[in-house]
């Protein structure tokens, strides 16, 4: 089935209600922006799904899914991570730690759930793609009492470590992650200001060219800035005109600056993960579906190869023949292992609450 043929949202779509929230205590006072997608049968959900996109995306990056696992009978909540589109995009680092990210998202699952704090929430389906997957398996390790499964499309899991590696010494073990050292900086963010330049960038990002056929974007070295000129660049193979608009549109509030944030974070994820170690919460405890995308240039297989020793439930593996934006490029085949995972597991697990 073409990707065209799947059902999806669209930028104004009447199925989602559109909400705001300041996390409760949050020391940067983050107000969040997530949607919310209840089953079109109007039938009450028989589980929460909480899905988490990465860069350079949106809540609309699953836009393939939303309606798709709705339909499943599940309520779907979709935000904007910290520095994304309606979310604000706090000054800190901190903001956008791995452990930082996952209790807000368990407050907006609390609040979705209309459960006060000390109340048990009902344990959630987790999906993530990109930092989105990085953020899911973490929260695998912080809070499995709280999933009833995981998912991952594209990002591998590994481990908590008790040695730091720089981004440089990352780049020497896997030179596909060579653009991070250019994001990692402000190149990007100071070079790319104003809707037309963002336009570009992210038409680039989602697989756009220049007009003549030349690459702007290479995971060894980045975004090539100097060919990063609005009128020259081509259109994205997998966005319509208004969903390219529609997303630069929503860039325009916080700039690059907040999504690169997410590049900055290495150090304060490693210090907050301490408590990991010494707990010995390093394996994944929760049923487990990971989908690689044959030809993801940033985040190929085979970095996947050797994950099962760091699960103890069942990890299921599923691959599509697609870059890394599967859920748009192969929308119809991703749904299906996504779906025939959670329909598994919903069967399995009767609906109960958590701790």
């Amino acid at each position: 089935m073409a990707a065209n043929q799947v059902d999806k949202l669209t930028p104004t779509d009447s199925r989602v209600q559109h909400h705001t929230y300041t996390i409760p205590g949050s020391p940067h006072n983050t107000t969040y922006h997530y949607i919310v997608a209840d089953p079109p049968s109007g039938a009450a959900p028989v589980a929460t799904a909480l899905l988490i996109h990465g860069f350079p995306d949106l809540a609309f990056g699953w836009r393939y899914q939303v309606p798709y696992l709705a339909s499943l009978g599940l309520r779907v909540i979709v935000p904007d991570l910290p520095g994304y589109g309606r979310t604000d995009a706090p000054r800190e680092l901190s903001a956008y730690s791995y452990k930082r990210v996952i209790d807000d998202l368990v407050a907006i699952v609390r609040r979705v759930q209309g459960k006060a704090e000390g109340e048990q929430v009902e344990k959630i389906v987790l999906g993530g793609h990109d930092w989105g997957g990085a953020v899911a398996w973490r929260f695998a390790l912080w809070y499995p009492q709280l999933l009833r499964c995981v998912f991952s499309v594209c990002t591998p899991f590994w481990t908590p470590t008790d040695t730091f590696f720089t981004k440089e010494q990352i780049v020497q073990l896997l030179p596909n992650f060579g653009y991070q050292l250019q994001f990692e900086r402000t190149d990007v963010e100071d070079a790319v200001q104003g809707r037309e330049r963002i336009r570009a960038l992210l038409s680039v990002m989602y697989g756009a060219r220049t007009k003549d056929g030349q690459p702007v974007f290479g995971i060894a070295d980045g975004v090539h800035l100097d060919l990063l000129e609005a009128d020259k660049i081509g259109e994205s193979p997998l966005l319509s005109r208004d969903e390219i608009d529609f997303y630069a549109d929503e860039y325009v509030k916080n700039g690059m600056r907040g999504p690169l944030c997410w590049y900055k974070t290495n150090k304060v994820n490693f210090d907050e993960e301490r408590p990991l170690l010494q707990e010995g919460k390093t394996k994944v405890t929760v049923p487990s579906l990971m989908v690689t995308a044959s030809r993801d240039g940033a985040l190929p297989p085979a970095m996947s190869a050797d994950m099962e020793k760091h699960f103890t439930a069942p990890l299921v593996r599923r691959e599509v023949n697609a870059s890394h934006w599967a859920l748009w490029e192969t929308p119809a085949e991703t749904n299906k292992h996504i779906g025939e995972f959670v329909t598994g597991i919903l069967k399995d697990q009767p609906l109960k609450a958590s701790i």
